[in-house]
C-alpha cells in the first residue's frame, strides 16, 4: 500500500513545534535516570494527542500508545532522552543552562522528532490499521535504560511486532539517511584495572613497587589484544580512557586505576578480550612485584537489525524522499542500548544527516561544540512515520 502523499508536508508543516521542543529539551538537559522535566514535557505533549501514557517506565521512561481505527499489528519507536556530563561551548540561543551538562548526542532532538511523529500520526488514528507504541527512554548513556523499560514491560499489552529507532548523525549532510542489514553498532564492555604497588619516596624507587610504571606496562600490552590477538578482518577495539595515579612529583604511590572500553562485533572476541584482559593485567603485575585487581562489567550487545525490516525503512524512505536519500551505512563501533530491544523483536535502526552543508568541519556528538541543522528535524519525523506506517500496512 502506497504511503499518504503529503506525509513529508505534514512533518514539515509540524517543524517549527518540534525544534521548539527541541531547543526546549536542550536548554534543560538532564542525566541518566534524572529526566524528569523531560518526561513530565512527553507525557504532556502525548496526553495532547488523546494517547494513553504510562510514566516511570523502567525508571524515568514514559510510554505512548496510539490504538489505530484498525486492528491490526504493533509497532514501536523509541527515542533517548538523557544529555551527558559536559561543558557546552556553543554560544546559542537555546544553549544548555545547567553548568555541566549538555545534549551532546542528540536526544533533545530524537525527543522532539518522536514528539513530532506521534502528532503526525495521532492525526491519521482513523486510518490507521494497528497500533503504535512509543517508547522514550533514559539512560542511554550507559544506562542500560533500553533493558530497565524491557523489564518494566514496555515490550508487552500489547505485544510488539517490531521496532525501529533513529539516531543523528554528525557525519552526514541534512537529507541523507542510512540504514545497513545486520550488525551495525559494537557491543560495549568496560573494565577498570586496579594495580597494587608499594609506595614510598621518588627518590628511592628501588624500595617501592611502582604502580605507574607497572600501569603503563599493562596499558601498552592491552593495545596488543586486538593488534595480535584478534583476526585482521574482525573489527574490535580496546580503548584506555583513564589511568589515575599519585598526587604529587615526588611520591610514589600505592595504587594506579585504570578504565577502558572494548568494543566489537563478534561474541566470540568479546568473550576472548574480555578473559584477556584479567590474564594480561594479571600476569604483568605479578612480574613486575605487584598485583592487580579486574572489575569487567558486560554491557550492550550488538545491534543486528533486521533485514527485511531495512528492505523496508530503505523501501518507505524511498517513497518519502527518493531513493537518493537513502544511503548505506558503514558499521559503528559505537554502541547503542536499542540493541536490547532488537534482541527481542526484528526492527531496524537508522541514522539521519543533521551535519549542515555550510560548516566546513563536522560538529561531531560527544564534543562540547556539537550542534545539528534542525531542518533535519522534520526529515526525522518523516522517516519514522513513514516506517510506522509502511510496516502497520504491510
Amino acid at each position: 500500500m502506497p504511503l499518504p502523499s503529503d506525509l513529508r508536508e505534514a512533518a514539515e508543516e509540524i517543524g517549527p513545534g518540534v525544534v521548539a521542543d527541541r531547543r526546549d529539551i536542550h536548554q534543560h538537559p538532564e542525566l541518566g535516570y534524572e529526566e524528569k522535566r523531560t518526561a513530565a514535557l512527553v507525557a504532556a505533549r502525548l496526553r495532547d494527542l488523546g494517547l494513553s501514557v504510562r510514566t516511570n517506565v523502567g525508571g524515568t521512561g514514559v510510554v505512548g500508545v496510539l490504538r489505530g481505527g484498525k486492528p491490526g499489528k504493533t509497532v514501536l519507536l523509541r527515542a533517548d532522552m538523557d544529555a551527558l556530563p559536559i561543558q557546552e561551548e556553543n554560544q546559542a540561543s537555546y544553549a544548555s543552562q545547567h553548568p555541566g551538562v549538555m545534549h551532546a548526542c542528540g536526544h533533545d532532538a530524537h525527543t522532539a522528532m518522536l514528539l513530532g511523529v506521534a502528532r503526525v500520526l495521532a492525526d491519521r488514528r482513523a486510518q490507521l490499521a494497528g497500533t503504535v507504541k512509543f517508547m522514550f527512554q533514559p539512560a542511554e548513556e550507559g544506562g542500560a535504560g533500553a533493558q530497565r523499560m524491557i523489564d518494566d514491560g514496555v515490550l508487552d499489552d500489547p505485544p510488539v511486532d517490531a521496532a525501529f529507532g533513529l539516531h543523528v548523525d554528525a557525519e552526514r549532510y541534512v537529507g541523507q539517511v542510512s540504514v545497513r542489514p545486520g550488525p551495525s553498532n559494537a557491543s560495549s564492555d568496560r573494565f577498570t584495572i586496579v594495580v597494587q604497588g608499594r609506595g614510598g619516596h621518588a627518590a628511592r624507587p628501588h624500595r617501592s613497587v611502582d604502580p605507574i610504571v607497572v600501569g603503563a606496562q599493562i596499558v601498552t600490552a592491552l593495545q596488543t589484544l586486538v593488534s595480535r590477538e584478534v583476526s585482521p578482518i574482525e573489527p574490535a577495539v580496546v580503548t584506555v580512557g583513564s589511568m589515575t595515579a599519585g598526587t604529587t612529583f615526588n611520591v610514589i604511590p600505592d595504587t594506579a586505576t585504570i578504565k577502558g572500553t572494548v568494543r566489537a562485533y563478534n561474541e566470540d572476541i568479546r568473550a576472548l578480550v574480555q578473559e584477556r584482559v584479567g590474564e594480561l593485567a594479571r600476569g604483568i603485575a605479578a612480574a613486575m612485584r605487584a598485583s592487580a585487581e579486574v572489575d569487567y562489567r558486560v554491557g550492550y550487545p550488538v545491534l543486528t537489525n533486521d533485514p527485511e525490516k531495512v528492505e523496508l525503512v530503505r523501501s518507505a524512505l524511498s517513497e518519502v524522499f527518493g531513493i537518493e536519500a537513502v544511503v548505506d551505512r558503514d558499521p559503528s563501533m559505537g554502541a547503542e542500548d536499542f540493541s536490547f530491544v532488537l534482541q527481542r523483536v526484528p526492527g531496524a535502526f537508522m541514522y539521519v544527516g543533521v551535519r549542515n552543508p555550510a560548516w566546513k568541519v563536522p560538529r561531531p556528538v560527544h564534543t562540547a561544540t556539537f550542534d545539528l541543522d534542525e531542518d533535519a528535524l522534520p526529515i526525522g519525523v518523516a522517516a519514522l512515520a513513514a516506517t510506522a506506517l509502511k510496516f502497520l500496512s504491510e
